[in-house]
């Protein structure tokens, strides 16, 4: 059964982020909030643990659209290949923020990303989920959890996330209602920025 943790935005408990932490590091899968919908994700260099999050979502791991979520611009440039001036400046006005962006990988990725050509990166507008990053020292790989409901596509209250998902986590972070927009995805992989999905972030506020 699952761990249920409260965290503050504002000011997330530093006891319980470790507790959080620790579980991510002994291969633990944790549902957390972003600025839009609430993700479940685990370190980025646990294979065990992504395997996990790929059988939960249905999906081979080396065909999953996960994206990563780092802390910062810094912890961005560690996992893809140079950049140029004018991605640096949308990431830079974009971010953190509510958008994922698709960026050319380097060799830094875990191996079963080495294939890819293509990463999606997340430093989401939320403390608690960047508290984690940051202290964890590696990315978060992260997908959005869906509701069944036709209707509600996301689920926003941690309660019933919780109710829904406790046998198949090992913690879910209750960091208050969640969003139930999704973030919107831009590639910068190629010659010109590509909008593959409207979200919740503004396009027009960046490009």
């Amino acid at each position: 059964m699952a761990e249920f943790i409260k965290l503050y935005n504002e000011n997330p408990n530093p006891r319980q982020v470790k507790q959080v932490v620790d579980i991510l590091r002994d291969g633990g899968l944790v549902i957390y909030p972003t600025d839009t919908v609430y993700g479940l994700g685990c370190d980025i260099t646990n294979a065990r643990a992504l395997e996990r999050i790929a059988q939960i979502k249905g999906v081979k791991l080396d065909k999953a659209k996960f994206s990563f979520i780092c802390n910062d611009l810094s912890h961005i440039s560690d996992y893809i290949r140079q950049i140029d001036t004018a991605t640096y400046k949308i990431l830079k006005k974009a971010l953190p923020g509510p958008y994922t962006f698709i960026l050319a990988g380097n060799n830094n990725l875990p191996k079963v990303f080495k294939k890819k050509k293509t990463v999606g990166i997340r430093v989401p507008d939320n403390n608690i989920i960047r508290t984690l990053v940051r202290e964890l020292g590696n990315p978060i790989v992260s997908t959005s959890i869906r509701d069944d409901d036709d209707i509600i596509e996301y689920t926003t209250d941690p309660e019933l996330i919780y109710e829904k998902w406790d046998h198949l986590v090992d913690a879910v972070i209750d960091g208050g209602y969640g969003d139930n927009v999704a973030s919107t995805i831009i590639d910068l992989s190629g010659y010109e920025p590509e909008v593959i999905r409207e979200g919740k972030g503004d396009i027009d506020v960046i490009l």
